[in-house]
C-alpha cells in the first residue's frame, strides 16, 4: 500500500523540494498545508505528516501534530530549524529533523516511519531525533 504524506510547511520552495523527494521514493504526497485549517482538510487523506513548527498561523506546529496523530492516526515527524522548541516530544509523534535536511536523511526518515506505521524493521537515521514514546 503506498503511503501518503501531508507536508505542513509555510514556505513553499521547502515544500516543493520535499515533495520532489517523496515523489522520488514512489510515494504520494496528499497534498500541502500551510496551517491548522488546511492541515485538518488534509488528515483525512494522508498516513504520514512533515510538520513544521512555524506556520503561517503562529507556532502552531505542535498542537497540529498531536491532532493528527491522536484523532487521525497520522505518523508525524516534525521538519523544523528549531528542534529545541519540540526536544521533549509532543504525544503521538514521532520524532524530529532539523532543516535543512538532506533528501537521502528525508528518504530514510519517512521509510522510518513507514516502518513503524506497519510494524516493519528500518533503521533510524542518525539526524532523526526520536521521541520516547509513552505507554498508555
Amino acid at each position: 500500500m503506498i503511503q501518503r504524506v501531508m507536508i505542513v510547511e509555510d514556505e513553499f520552495l521547502i515544500a516543493l523540494d520535499v515533495a520532489e523527494t517523496i515523489e522520488s521514493m514512489g510515494l504520494e504526497v496528499s497534498g500541502f498545508a500551510s496551517g491548522r485549517k488546511h492541515a485538518m482538510a488534509l488528515a483525512a487523506s494522508s498516513d504520514i505528516a512533515l510538520v513544521d513548527i512555524n506556520l503561517s498561523d503562529g507556532p502552531t506546529g505542535p498542537d497540529i501534530a498531536r491532532q493528527l496523530a491522536e484523532e487521525f492516526g497520522i505518523t508525524v515527524i516534525f521538519m523544523t530549524a528549531n528542534p529545541e522548541d519540540v526536544n521533549d516530544g509532543v504525544e503521538g509523534t514521532l520524532g524530529v529533523l532539523t532543516k535543512p535536511a538532506m533528501p537521502e536523511v528525508l528518504e530514510q526518515s519517512i521509510n522510518y516511519a513507514i516502518a513503524s506505521r506497519i510494524g516493519g524493521i528500518a533503521s533510524v537515521p542518525r539526524e532523526l531525533h526520536v521521541f520516547r514514546q509513552t505507554q498508555h
